[in-house]
């Protein structure tokens, strides 16, 4: 038996913790550069904003009445840390699923929609964060049953009020069970979307209800087992245990848009060195090696111009390594030459390919199969972590400087939980 707690416009929420002048007005979060509205409240939503929606298109009407916040990630992360260590004292078995959301292990537990409530009204209480939770025999389930608890509150008479808040899809009658998933269109469902969603539209298949009395034969051939082991969730079948660890990436990437286009062969490979950095960093917090780098540049899509360029290149590295140093001057090997004169770049990236634990490389005569000085990126992986992000870096990212493609983020608010010189200041 599965729960699954999702945080209610979760990043809209945490900017409201600790401005509430922002409580009741509509409110958006926006992308990188403050592109997108990434996140919104209710009360933008009911505006008509929509998720992706660029702000300069955002009609200047309902642009008047929003407040606007750039994202504001080390607060986010913060706070869903701190819902995270709460969620594991209350159950056995977890898995983060997203930085808002997480499946529960219900198993053994007798009164489930007692656990819920007494849950959900904790979380809100020591984090200020509202949130909903839905249960079922199915990781599926669950999650169509918190669709089923949010929806109940923010559209009246979608779903029975008794619902809103936390719903039990498994103490309900199989007629009960039946009208909630007729009442549930077929592209809410987990792991369909929007693509499968229209296929399954012009089969006749609108409903949950529909695609779980589907012939399973019919699933299978048209859209494989992926559709099929959902199907059998819908039906109280469990296909999906909880993945308590994440299983290890085959690759991580790092890439950003500039806060304005640059020109400077210098300042486009500094951007890349400081994404090569923290993808190394990325690397080794999962304890991870990687055998191969790429890099890419590009310049804007949304430039109509002549002069495009989308420069991509890739090696392979002598040995794995997680030392930032042998990834950097891969890097700027694949740097020279790559970009052209007069152009404008407007963004940039690194990924590490074949990546793989130490114990499972290929070793030869000579040595373990890998390169580099672990002990110094620990050491220079300790001082981040006690003393924050950038106290140590390397110059080729142009470490500490304010560069020329620093994103924009004009509405950051500050960082309340995570920097000493930035907490709330309470006056009596």
């Amino acid at each position: 038996m599965f729960a699954l707690i999702d945080m209610n416009n979760f990043y809209a929420n945490c900017e409201r913790l600790f401005q509430p002048e922002l409580r009741g007005r509509p409110l958006i979060v926006l992308s990188n550069n403050d592109g997108c509205a990434i996140a919104r409240s209710d009360e933008a939503k009911a505006l008509g904003v929509k998720m992706g929606q660029a702000l300069h298109l955002i009609p200047p009407a309902v642009r008047r009445q929003l407040a606007v916040r750039s994202a504001n990630f080390a607060l986010y992360g913060d706070i869903s840390a701190r819902i995270g260590t709460i969620l594991r004292e209350a159950a056995p078995r977890i898995e983060t699923y997203s930085i808002d959301e997480s499946f529960l292990d219900l198993q053994g537990m007798r009164d489930r929609t007692r656990f819920a409530f007494d849950l959900r009204a904790r979380v809100q209480r020591w984090t200020g964060i509202a949130n909903c939770v839905g249960i079922g025999p199915t990781k599926t389930l669950a999650k169509l049953a918190n669709y089923v608890a949010k929806s109940a509150v923010r559209k009246p008479g979608s779903y029975p009020a008794s619902l809103g808040g936390v719903a039990n899809l498994a103490e309900m009658t199989t007629a009960d069970l039946y009208t909630i998933l007729r009442a549930t269109p077929v592209d809410e469902v987990w792991g369909v979307g929007r693509k499968w969603g229209a296929r399954l539209q012009e089969m006749g298949i609108t409903t949950a209800a529909d695609l779980r009395d589907a012939p399973v034969s019919l699933v299978l051939e048209r859209f494989g087992v992926v559709l099929a082991r959902t199907q059998q969730e819908l039906a109280g079948s469990p296909c999906i245990d909880l993945q308590e660890v994440e299983p290890d990436r085959q690759q991580i990437m790092v890439s950003r848009s500039f806060g304005a286009k640059v020109g400077e062969h210098e300042a486009v490979f500094q951007a890349l060195a400081t994404f090569a950095v923290r993808a190394c960093e990325k690397l080794r917090q999962r304890s991870l090696t990687t055998a191969a780098v790429g890099i890419f540049v590009g310049t804007d899509v949304f430039d109509r111009g002549p002069f495009q360029h989308f420069p991509h290149r890739s090696m392979n590295l002598p040995a794995a390594t997680s030392d930032t140093r042998i990834v950097l001057e891969a890097v700027r090997q694949m740097h020279r030459g790559m970009l052209k004169p007069k152009t404008l770049y407007k963004r940039a990236g690194v990924w590490l390919m074949d990546l793989a634990r130490p114990q499972v490389l290929q070793r030869d005569l000579f040595g373990d199969g890998r390169v580099g000085d672990d002990e110094l990126m620990a050491a220079i992986d300790a001082i981040n972590n006690r003393w924050g992000r950038g106290t140590i870096g390397v110059a080729a990212s142009g470490w500490a400087a304010r560069p020329q493609w620093a994103m924009r983020q004009r509405h950051l608010s500050r960082r309340w939980t995570t920097s000493i010189a930035e907490l709330p200041v309470a006056r009596c």
